[in-house]
């Protein structure tokens, strides 16, 4: 294997101003809060795409450009994460849908571990909602700065005030609105810039997919034009000022305040102020910390770690995308890279630039970046790539399964195709996948947070690999971690079973919490260890 020469005379500011131009982030909510319609959105305010694709209607409703899986489409449902990658004014947007179902929490943790900022979507008519709360807790972990967007704002929904007051009590974090609703919740006409003290008044397209028309008034026209909406926006943007409510940068990068802003994603209402926001105030890349502890500058030698390998996404080919988060240095498509895992070789030949299902080459990339390497057998979640200065970087933890299915292949002809789709599935961290020797390689043990996730494996398994499966469910709710010398007394234990993870990991699972509750009163000598992801079970 030849290497291709890599550019090392590339002046030191060249990579830090490059990095400077990006924002990496990813847009996080509860389920049918609106994430991926804002996302398609955001891409139809930066001009990358003609028209939203989310078109109500049921004779001409059209998927997002984010939600490339046929479950997705049908279901109408995020299931799995994706990227775009578009510039707007000087800046390069890195931008990762995550999936809003707790099922799906695994693969929204991949992707923070890779963003500089999130997006967080509140439904203007549920505020903080359960899942919401687990996603900002992740966030609140690993130090990611949170913009909020109270979106929906077109429908019925709770009081402005009132939204910022639950923000405040419920997760601790000061709101600091850039903007205010004119309008009550269900009448929204536009929104007070809090900067100027301006008004953007927003006229409806049809069906909202096209940008939304502005027109920005002054206040004396706004008052003159919107009467007792535009005197009570004031009011309450007054009584924000009074409670030191007033955008803070140095709060919101230390993770203490966060910025709202109003809008509704469906009509486009407000999504032009969030993207200037986040080019204006998300954090730019900075030096990763890794496994020592160490800082990477980002004009060091590339690297960059994997958080997500996704294979279906291209039928004709079949093959195998590794996302990776560029760290540091310039990354350019045919260089050879270190697997830390391994030590071994890598070559980029086929690398790729990813927006949805839509890829296309690219030849360069920077800090901040996500690059889509194609046909990365070798690459799975978590692991770190280098040149020159090795480097790991922090792995990606698995959460804590709490449902358990036996996968078998309905037709044991097709006995290949089974096996090689189960392992795929495990390498891109869609299920887990527990083996034994009692059970054997034709009848593993398929576990997973959320029970969603096996309809998606049985999907994928049926479609992509032609190999129909049968799931029966394990009545199994908890795993524990523990070692090889207390196997055989586990598996003694009624409604306890050790099973082996991929990664090696020996896994207890337990059919509740009273039978673990039990065990430890009765074998205290047992190593039981709870399974910890993202700061949370």
């Amino acid at each position: 294997m030849t290497a291709v020469p890599v550019a090392r005379t590339r002046p030191e500011s060249a990579v830090v101003a490059e990095a400077t131009r990006r924002r990496t982030f990813a847009v996080i909510s509860h389920p049918d809060a609106g994430k991926s319609t804002l996302t398609e959105a955001l891409a139809l305010h930066a001009q990358v795409i003609g028209q939203a694709g989310a078109v109500h209607g049921k004779g001409d409703r059209r998927g997002t450009v984010s939600d490339w899986m046929d479950l997705e489409r049908d279901r109408g449902i995020s299931v799995t994460s994706a990227a775009l990658q578009f510039a707007y004014r000087d800046t390069v947007i890195n931008l990762l849908d995550t999936p809003g179902h707790a099922d799906f929490s695994e693969d929204t943790y991949r992707v923070l571990a890779a963003v500089d900022c999130a997006v967080m979507l509140l439904d203007a008519a549920k505020g903080l909602e359960p899942q919401t709360l687990k996603l900002f807790d992740v966030c609140r972990h690993r130090g990611i700065p949170i913009i909020t967007v109270v979106n929906k704002w077109d429908r019925p929904g709770l009081a402005a005030l009132e939204l910022m007051d639950e923000i405040q009590t419920r997760i601790q974090l000061k709101p600091t609105p850039l903007t205010w609703p004119v309008g009550e919740a269900g009448d929204f006409r536009g929104v007070l810039d809090r900067a100027t003290g301006g008004f953007i008044r927003f006229s409806r397209t049809a069906g909202g997919v096209t940008r939304a028309p502005e027109e920005h008034l002054t206040a004396d026209e706004a008052s003159a034009q919107e009467g007792a909406a535009w005197t009570t926006a004031v009011e309450e943007s007054e009584l924000l000022e009074l409670s030191e409510q007033d955008f803070n940068a140095e709060t919101f990068l230390a993770g203490t305040s966060t910025p709202v802003l109003f809008a509704s994603a469906f009509l486009n209402f407000g999504v032009g102020q969030l993207l200037d926001r986040i080019v204006d105030l998300a954090p730019a890349p900075s030096p990763r910390l890794s496994v020592s502890e160490v800082e990477r500058p980002l004009d060091a030698p590339f690297s960059a770690f994997v958080f997500k390998v996704q294979a279906g996404m291209d039928r004709a080919h079949r093959d195998r995308l590794a996302y990776v988060r560029v760290c540091s240095g310039v990354f350019e498509r045919g260089m050879v890279v270190t697997h830390s895992t391994s030590g071994r070789p890598f070559a980029t030949k086929y690398a790729q630039q990813v927006f949805g299902r839509e890829r296309s080459t690219i030849d360069r990339a920077y800090p901040g970046d996500v690059v889509g390497l194609v046909n990365a057998a070798a690459l799975q979640v978590g692991d770190s790539l280098y040149v020159d200065e090795a480097v790991t970087y922090p792995p990606i933890p698995s959460f804590a399964p709490e449902h358990f299915v036996v996968v078998r292949a309905k037709d044991s002809g097709k006995y290949k195709q089974f096996r090689r789709g189960i392992t795929q599935l495990e390498q891109e961290g869609v299920i887990q996948v527990l083996r034994s020797d009692l059970r054997g390689d034709q009848a593993p043990v398929l576990a997973a947070v959320g029970p969603m996730q096996f309809e998606v494996a049985e999907h994928r398994l049926a479609g992509e690999m032609s190999s129909p499966v049968v799931l029966d469910r394990l009545e199994y709710t908890t795993a524990r971690r523990t070692e090889a010398e207390f196997v055989p007394a586990l598996n003694s234990i009624p409604g306890v079973e050790v099973l082996e993870r991929g990664d090696g990991v020996l896994l207890a699972l337990i059919r509740d919490k009273w039978r673990l509750g039990t065990i430890r009163r009765e074998h205290p000598e047992i190593l039981l260890e709870t399974l910890v992801a993202g700061g949370a079970e």
